[in-house]
């Protein structure tokens, strides 16, 4: 079956980026300067799914441009680059089946590739529906609590017939920045990319997710349970949860590690799985072992994200996890995201040592997100034309794209008894500056 085509409608420089990118996917790029140019190819073509437009430049042309993507009884998907200063005042979420989304400026092309992927793979495979949202000059509108809770979710979905996707961000060594990938991939599916989004810090001894995001002293899981024998009155993961500025939910399960009996494994990984009918996404922000809690849990996860430090500790504890996994039979759903990539080392060294494909790659950024807790956000909202911003974007984008095999086993991969030279190897190419 053929590939779907894409109208473009950037400045030439940026359409060569993006087409190139697009073409590597398979995909034909077509440009367009104008409504007229858009309008003469939806009449001759029927294989363009998704359009992208530019807002930021020509805003009034936009609109236009997205009229012509619904008219006829089209309904053609579209990805609208928006200034950042619209942000929160127009959504772009249609509740059309196409789902329209936004972009905004700086933005890198293979981030935009997989965007489109993502929305061309949504738009082949789901079936055709006449509902839509409410539309002001062109552009789908965001409708309010009410609205939303009225067409059976906030997020205007069909509650009932969601099944989130359960993302476990997991490694067996602390400090290799499980919780800032974890508050920032959040954000970024939550603000950039329409998600809804719960987010839960499940580690009770050095977790602290709530205090990064301006959110002290939450009510945790632990509170409401033992609150809940007293009134008899049961409460969800979605009801106990805080929600952020960011929209983001936010829960965790307990600010102690006393007193942790009340989170018995089969209720929490039951609720988690409750929780999917409710949110786009579930993110798992998870305490370094391998205890009961935690693989009940893993259990249930669609993916875990193992973030990846160039350091020879991480390295090895990354690879004892590959090799307990498999003995879980959880093997597959691993995908590892090299953080700190800019040390020095190759992603291609980092991956052959560890035996595991990398999902995406995160640049150092350390003051960036310390400088955004102090101000109780993600580095998303408080830097979002960041480069590292761009790179939790491009690892958003991946997990929204079904990416087949890319977590999966590699043939012949290594034991950790010898991968030892392997390590010793590695660690020469260390520059002295990675910690």
């Amino acid at each position: 079956m053929p590939r779907s085509a894409v109208a473009i409608a950037l400045p030439r420089a940026e359409f060569n980026s993006v087409q190139t990118h697009l073409s590597e996917a398979g995909y034909e790029a077509i440009r367009v300067e104008s409504a007229d140019e858009l309008e003469a190819l939806l009449k001759q073509r029927d294989d363009v799914r998704v359009a992208i437009l530019d807002g930021e430049n020509d805003f009034d042309g936009t609109l236009e441009m997205y009229g012509l993507l619904h008219d006829d009884g089209r309904d053609v998907a579209a990805l609208v680059l928006m200034p950042q200063r619209a942000l929160g005042r127009v959504g772009l979420g249609g509740r059309a089946h196409t789902r329209d989304e936004y972009f905004t400026r700086p933005y890198s092309a293979e981030s935009l590739r997989w965007r489109v992927e993502a929305m061309l793979i949504r738009v082949e495979n789901i079936p055709s529906d006449d509902s839509a949202g409410p539309i002001l000059g062109g552009v789908p509108v965001m409708a309010d609590a009410d609205e939303m809770a009225a067409l059976g979710g906030l997020d205007g979905h069909n509650a009932g017939a969601r099944r989130g996707k359960v993302v476990i961000v997991f490694n067996p060594k602390g400090g290799v920045g499980k919780t800032t990938i974890a508050i920032n991939l959040g954000a970024a599916l939550q603000i950039r990319r329409n998600q809804r989004v719960l987010l839960i810090d499940c580690d009770t001894v050095t977790g602290h997710v709530s205090t990064s995001l301006g959110m002290p002293s939450p009510r945790t899981v632990i509170t409401a349970w033992h609150e809940n024998l007293v009134s008899g009155v049961p409460e969800s993961f979605a009801e106990i949860a805080r929600v952020h500025r960011s929209g983001l939910s936010v829960l965790v399960m307990g600010e102690s590690p006393l007193h942790t009996e009340i989170l018995e494994p089969r209720r929490v990984a039951d609720e988690v799985e409750a929780a999917r009918s409710k949110f786009d996404w579930v993110i798992l922000d998870m305490h370094p072992d391998y205890g009961p809690l935690n693989q009940g849990l893993f259990e249930l996860a669609d993916r875990i994200l193992v973030p990846v430090t160039p350091d020879v500790p991480c390295i090895r504890a990354a690879v004892q996890f590959r090799e307990v996994a498999v003995e879980l039979n959880i093997r597959d759903r691993l995908s590892m995201v090299i953080n700190r990539a800019n040390s020095g080392v190759s992603a291609s060294d980092v991956e052959r040592v560890v035996g595991m494909p990398a999902l995406a790659r995160v640049r150092s950024a350390g003051m960036l997100f310390v400088r955004a807790a102090d101000e109780g956000k993600s580095a998303v909202e408080r830097f979002p034309t960041a480069k590292v911003v761009n790179d939790i974007d491009s690892l958003a984008d991946r997990l929204l794209t079904p990416v087949g095999s890319s977590g999966g086993a590699r043939p012949g991969m290594r034991t950790l008894t010898s991968i030892s030279g392997s390590v010793r190897s590695f660690v020469g190419r260390l520059t002295a500056q990675v910690s």
